[in-house]
């Protein structure tokens, strides 16, 4: 019995570090989500890609649309001539952790030392982030406490299509984007990892449905403007 006690005080403690941060975070970022006519924000997660990301601002440029990326910090060590193209075409470039690990798998001084860390690539790089998104949304205390201590602000996200995945079709990914997004949304995308190349039918669709989105008047803005509404 007293195993048993002991067992279900490490499985609350567990609990409230990283279900209840998470959750609450992800309801609140629903529940606040700002209505805003047709202007949507166009956002980027696990890349840079030295395969992907390039294609992807040049789709970008094309149609002269500005997007928010959060960056893998070792990814973007990795590429550092891409994170200068962002910078210099006016894209916002915010954190994705240091190299993509679960909040739920890591401890407080892991944690620490993923912000940290990934604090120090970016300023070695020249970028003071302001915009911070967690690996798959999730949190936990010690990642809270970093965000205060960094100054940082959490970004979640309104819209998905489930473009990581490896039978997922560029055809799908236009229909469930063009069928979800609505005027105010934050929309989630992946301009790295992902199976089976997933990234590069994440490109092929946004070319098929970026002059869509323009054509029924929506219009682009980089998630600094959301914070300012």
């Amino acid at each position: 019995m007293k195993y048993i006690i002991v067992l279900a005080i490490l499985v609350l403690i567990y609990l409230l570090y990283v279900l209840v941060p998470s959750l609450f975070f992800k309801f609140k970022y629903k529940l606040n989500r700002k209505e805003n006519g047709k202007t949507i924000y166009l956002t980027f997660d696990d890349g840079p890609s030295s395969d992907y990301t390039g294609v992807l601002l040049d789709i970008l440029k094309k149609y002269n649309i500005k997007a928010s990326f959060f960056c893998v910090a070792e990814f973007a060590r990795d590429n550092k001539e891409i994170i200068e193209r962002m910078d210099k075409e006016g894209h916002i470039i915010g954190l994705h952790s240091l190299r993509h690990e679960n909040a739920y798998l890591m401890d407080i001084f892991k944690t620490n030392k993923d912000f940290k860390d990934s604090i120090n690539i970016m300023k070695s790089l020249g970028k003071n982030v302001v915009y911070y998104r967690p690996p798959w949304g999730d949190l936990n205390l010690a990642s809270l406490f970093n965000l205060k201590k960094y100054n940082l602000k959490l970004v979640l996200w309104n819209v998905m299509a489930e473009d990581w995945e490896g039978d997922t079709t560029a055809f799908d990914i236009e229909v469930k984007l063009l069928r979800r997004i609505q005027g105010g949304d934050i929309i989630c995308l992946h301009d790295g990892r992902g199976e089976n190349e997933a990234p590069s039918r994440t490109i092929e669709a946004l070319d098929k449905i970026l002059p869509i989105l323009l054509s029924k008047g929506f219009k682009f803005e980089t998630i600094d403007r959301y914070y300012e509404k």
